[in-house]
């Protein structure tokens, strides 16, 4: 429990601290948001949004898993999805990998074992139907199809990390939120642009994976 107290101790002074600088900072945060970014990344502690970022709160609306997935079967990631683009009126969705993701290393290192139309147990430790293999699956699916399993793993996470960002950003923009978004604006009139990048803890710096995809310039 002393860690809890310590979380609780260190969020006051924190507010106090932010109230101190700016008064009235909370009440207008109270107030509603209208965040300009839509990040989905990793649920990796190494990586929190915000302070790599140096964003106040307000400005990101988050959406962060194991291995920065957009599944386009998931009613989680596509009605966050739809909030952020209608509702909230975000101009740019973000995918944001890492260096040394664990969600990516284990898919390399169960990519041998991996059969197309088969569950795999990507974590060798539970069952093939676990939810963690089953979330996996498609990620462990992508290495196998790299061909990476030859390669040492020190080049092979590396491109797996930003292929894995490129499937999720091209995922993202096949839904018909961002395909409607990009033919007549969002609900909110907005262009939305949807981005890649991957984040290396070893620098603390993001990477632009130079695959920004956004509306079609309109033929005069």
């Amino acid at each position: 429990m002393s860690l809890i107290k310590s979380v609780l101790a260190a969020n006051e002074q924190w507010s106090a601290d932010v109230e101190d600088a700016e008064p009235g900072f909370f009440a207008e945060l109270a107030k509603g948001q209208a965040p300009p970014v839509f990040w989905i990344g990793c649920s990796d502690s190494r990586v929190p949004e915000s302070v790599i970022t140096g964003s106040r709160p307000g400005t990101m609306f988050v959406l962060r898993n194991i291995a920065n997935q957009f599944h386009l079967d998931d009613d989680s990631a596509l009605s966050a999805l739809t909030y952020a683009v209608d509702y909230l009126g975000v101009e740019h969705v973000i995918v944001v990998g890492h260096t040394e993701c664990g969600g990516c290393n284990a898919c390399f290192a169960a990519c041998p074992q991996f059969v197309a139309g088969e569950a795999c147990a990507t974590v060798g430790a539970l069952p093939a139907n676990d939810p963690i293999n089953r979330w996996l699956q498609p990620v462990t699916a992508l290495a196998s199809s790299l061909e990476l399993s030859a390669a040492p793993q020190a080049e092979a996470l590396p491109i797996l990390i930003e292929e894995n960002v490129k499937v999720q950003v091209q995922n993202i923009c096949t839904t018909e939120i961002i395909q409607k978004a990009w033919t007549s604006k969002s609900a909110k009139g907005k262009d939305v642009f949807v981005h890649g990048m991957v984040f290396d803890l070893s620098t603390g710096k993001l990477v632009d994976l130079g695959v920004t995809n956004g509306p079609k310039p309109k033929s005069e």
